[in-house]
């Protein structure tokens, strides 16, 4: 930091004799050379392992295209690759491999591309069962309107966080009888409170003023009375952010009405999934949206899009969700520097329009607007 500051008071001096010029120039230029090694023994020294599951389809493609950003950003990071792919056990049941539980144990922290659960075979939600593997009670995803990619919604800005490990996803079934099923919702105060409490954390530590709780009660009045009880009791704590409570169906009509008026909304598990996916949709669709499973001791990062096979391999991916939800990795990891840099280069990108994807409404690669997003990182 001493060796930045000389440089900048040397860098001032206009006055100087061409000689002393010289002599200052060179002095400068050693000492930028001093401290750019500096850096990066120190940025190498402190290197992050970090878990990474590239998924399915399209995953691959997409997770290398982080990859090569992160590397052009000299991010502090080095990728532990894993494969998830089910592993069926003595008991005939399929379980995810012991390998992501022994890397998330020394990492604490994963990046996660789109995976495929085989639909009515019986299989679990792959993305269920990381949730649950690693208690990742919070899912959060921001929403907020991208510069240069046009939808019928502007300066759209809100933050979903969805309660992640029970409701109706409890995975609670049985036949009653021959053509009766019963899934039973779980809510419990302590999964409640403790998505609450995040909620409110996250407002104050990103400058939100306002949560709004988004439930049924007045028709589920024990489950999802309880969650707003919760809620309540932690707003009570937290007079410092405004708090509201909203009927599920009026969110709905009121987010498509006038999105403006929300800032942050916390809810159950089932009313997260699809407010979340609503409100991506009002900033242009899964492609562009981010999302993070936040744990007491771990979290996971992930593309909540669909796994594209019609396109995997074809290179037309966009890989920009990973890319976005990786950066909001960062900023976890506290590495808001590189955070910043990476997603103002994105952002400048499809601001500029020259080089996007197709579904951005451009006819570029997933390289090519890799690359291009990579000039923007080291430029």
């Amino acid at each position: 930091m001493a060796s930045r500051a000389l440089v900048g008071r040397l860098s001032s001096i206009s006055t100087l004799e061409h000689s002393q010029t010289n002599t200052i120039k060179n002095l400068i230029g050693a000492l930028n050379f001093v401290f750019y090694n500096d850096r990066k023994r120190n940025y190498s020294s402190q290197k992050r392992l970090v878990t990474m599951i590239p998924g399915d389809g399209i995953g691959p493609e997409i997770s290398a295209s982080v990859k090569q950003i992160f590397s052009a950003a000299s991010v502090p990071i080095d990728w532990e690759d894993v494969d998830v792919t089910p592993v069926k056990g003595p008991d005939g049941l399929f379980r995810l491999p012991q390998k992501i539980f022994e890397s998330m144990e020394k990492t604490k922290v994963g990046l996660k591309g789109p995976l495929a659960t085989p639909i009515g075979k019986g299989h679990q939600s792959l993305n269920l069962a990381l949730r649950k593997a690693f208690s990742l009670y919070a899912n959060v995803r921001p929403c907020k309107s991208i510069e240069g990619y046009e939808t019928p919604y502007k300066n759209v800005d809100i933050v979903t966080i969805r309660e992640n490990t029970e409701g109706e996803y409890s995975g609670i079934e049985h036949t009653i009888v021959d053509g009766v099923v019963q899934s039973i919702k779980l809510i419990t105060e302590n999964a409640s409170r403790r998505v609450a409490e995040y909620a409110f954390k996250y407002a104050r530590e990103n400058k939100r003023s306002t949560v709004t709780a988004v439930h049924k009660a007045n028709i589920m009045r024990m489950s999802d009375g309880l969650f707003l009880k919760c809620c309540r009791n932690v707003a009570a704590k937290n007079k410092d952010i405004k708090f509201n409570e909203m009927y599920l169906d009026t969110v709905c009509l009121n987010l498509v009405q006038d999105p403006l008026a929300f800032d942050v909304l916390v809810m159950p598990n089932l009313y997260g999934d699809i407010l979340s996916d609503l409100c991506a949709g009002l900033i242009g669709g899964l492609g562009v949206t981010p999302s993070g499973n936040i744990g007491e001791e771990g979290a996971i990062f992930e593309s909540v899009h669909g796994t594209a096979p019609d396109i995997a391999g074809q290179n037309k991916a966009n890989p920009t969700a990973l890319l976005l939800s990786a950066v909001m990795m960062l900023r976890y990891m506290q590495l808001t520097p590189y955070a910043d840099r990476i997603e103002r280069a994105a952002f400048d990108v499809i601001r500029e329009g020259k080089v996007l994807t197709g579904d951005l409404k451009g006819n570029a690669t997933c390289s090519q607007f890799t690359e291009e997003i990579c000039k923007k990182v080291t430029a």
